[in-house]
């Protein structure tokens, strides 16, 4: 049981970690050259989904990481 849950938090971990890094941040480098003056957005579409995804998966690594810590005891 314990194997199973290690394999499944890293899949987790991995899939976390895609989803942070597919992630804009707002200006970036470019309010530092002189762009990157959009202003306050608010997130549509994929750039949303991403965001709850990336949020339901540290939830999901979270409980993991307690239920083995709970089994192992």
């Amino acid at each position: 049981m314990t194997n199973l849950l290690s394999i499944i938090q890293m899949v987790v971990a991995v899939l976390l970690v895609v989803c942070i890094l597919l992630q804009q941040r707002g200006s970036g480098l470019g309010g530092l050259l002189g762009g990157g003056g959009e202003g306050y957005h608010t997130k549509r579409g994929l750039e949303k989904t991403i965001f709850t995804a990336t949020i339901i998966l540290a939830f999901i690594f979270l409980a993991l990481g307690l239920a083995r810590l709970i089994i192992v005891q």
